[in-house]
């Protein structure tokens, strides 16, 4: 075989190689695969990472940011939704593990401003089986020294259907939160209840697009995705 043919031979498949190469790990983000079979309603399990802007239609002044993205390290890949206030304070973060979208862990920003590990006691978030009710409950430091907060939530489908996001039709869960707050006194063993219930709706490539309470006095809904880039332009203002 000549020399020259097997050379261009040589060159046309380093090139290939090199164009699947760039357009593997430079053109598009690695995906994440997940075993739970609601993991399409859930958020992208990519690696890009995404600000979703939430606004409260029902006054138009308060809004949102939750900053989704994942990481992987000695536990695996998981993912994590960072919730922050409009002026750009960390309040609460909760990490879910990709492969069943189980709560990892759950941090909280105390009344010191510090992050505080939560403890969790329930784990389950996010359904799995879409016939049982989801139960997630955590522990963490309330507003005064001397109490603690048991937060829990339980999680249940309302209906499926689709919903408008970001003027696209997409396939959507509801869900029916009931949410019990108890503020703990260890010094006085005392403690308070308060009890709420909210419709929470994910979307088929979004994940949580809107959330309500019962009169929808308070109702975030969506209202666009931000680049890493342009949120921090927002909040530098």
């Amino acid at each position: 075989m000549k020399k020259w043919p097997r050379n261009l031979i040589i060159v046309v498949v380093a090139i290939v190689i090199a164009w699947a190469t760039k357009h593997f790990f430079f053109s598009a983000p690695f995906a994440y695969q997940s075993v739970n079979p609601n993991a399409a309603y859930f958020y992208p399990l990519d690696t890009v990472v995404k600000i979703y802007h939430y606004r409260n239609v029902a006054n138009g002044i308060d809004e949102e940011f939750h900053r989704i993205y994942t990481v992987e390290d000695a536990l695996g890949p998981h993912l994590v939704v960072e919730i922050y206030a409009p002026d750009g304070r960390l309040r609460e973060a909760i990490n879910y593990n990709i492969d069943s979208l189980v709560v990892q862990d759950h941090m909280v920003v105390n009344r010191l401003s510090q992050k505080e590990k939560a403890l969790i006691y329930k784990n389950k978030l996010y359904p799995f089986d879409l016939k049982s009710e989801t139960w997630f409950a955590s522990k963490f430091s309330g507003v005064t020294d001397s109490t603690v907060i048991l937060q829990e939530i339980f999680r249940k489908l309302k209906k499926k259907g689709s919903i408008k996001v970001i003027q696209k039709q997409s396939k959507s869960l509801y869900f029916t939160d009931k949410i019990r707050r108890t503020a703990l006194n260890p010094f006085t063993r005392t403690e308070k209840e308060g009890t709420g219930q909210q419709t929470s709706i994910y979307a088929a490539g979004y994940g949580l697009v809107e959330w309500y309470n019962r009169n929808k006095s308070l109702h975030y809904r969506l209202e666009r995705i931000l680049t890493q880039k342009e949120w921090v332009k927002i909040i530098a203002r």
